[in-house]
């Protein structure tokens, strides 16, 4: 596992969980908003130990309740099911953050259920998909990844990082449709500060009015939507 950061402790990665979380390296998305640039191709980072990451697992497993494993794109890491074993041998719980652009692999990990709850970011409306990843065709495999996880046993929720110069009131609505009926989702509100395109460093964000108005747009098609701010 390439991990190119490691959290202790978090209260709210996990919903309602005590966990701790990792990074990994390598993501196969280039939005330009993203806010975690060196863990893209891990150029500018020291690799965790991944023994060690595994041996405080072990002795915090009585403290911890859960493992949030995020990116990146954890998915792409060859031997991401056989750490997730290991944690789970653990009797810890495991999170899972995914872009959704590998349901095959998501798919392996579901039916062998080392996974307790996924996390899927959608980035936008599948016609908007490749201008806001800067990956031709990487909306592909999007539909394929929601259907999976709302069918499923575990808990999740989709979320969408939304700002002004990507998404409007028709991309939200869309976003909405393309998880009809899913039990929970979280529209982020962008921030500003260090990105993958530095051009994005100073975009606006939504204002808190505009968050609660593209909210009910997507109250329109799933059960429940909140706004985060960070």
């Amino acid at each position: 596992m390439k991990i190119g950061g490691f959290q202790k402790t978090t209260l709210i990665d996990y919903p309602g969980k005590i966990a701790a979380s990792i990074f990994t390296v390598g993501c196969n998305f280039r939005c330009g908003y993203c806010h975690n640039p060196d863990l893209i191709d891990g150029r500018n980072i020291i690799l965790e130990d991944e023994a060690k990451v595994l041996e405080f697992f072990k002795k915090r497993k009585n403290t911890l309740e859960g493992v949030v494993i995020s990116g990146g794109e954890p998915l792409l890491q060859k031997d991401l099911q056989d750490f997730i074993m290991q944690i789970k041998n653990l009797g810890l719980l495991v999170k899972l953050d995914t872009n959704g652009s590998n349901p095959q692999k998501l798919k392996k990990l579901l039916d062998q259920k080392l996974v307790d709850y996924v996390a899927m970011d959608i980035k936008n409306n599948l016609s908007s998909y490749d201008q806001t990843t800067n990956i031709k065709g990487s909306g592909k495999n999007i539909a394929e990844s929601i259907d999976l996880i709302i069918n499923s046993y575990i808990n999740y929720e989709f979320r969408s990082t939304v700002l002004p110069d990507l998404h409007n009131e028709k991309n939200i609505e869309e976003i909405g449709i393309m998880i009809k009926g899913a039990r929970k989702m979280y529209l982020q509100s962008f921030r500003s500060g260090v990105t993958l395109d530095e051009k994005y460093a100073t975009k606006r964000s939504f204002a808190e009015t505009e968050m609660e108005n593209l909210k009910t747009l997507v109250l329109k098609n799933v059960l429940s939507c909140d706004i985060r701010f960070y």
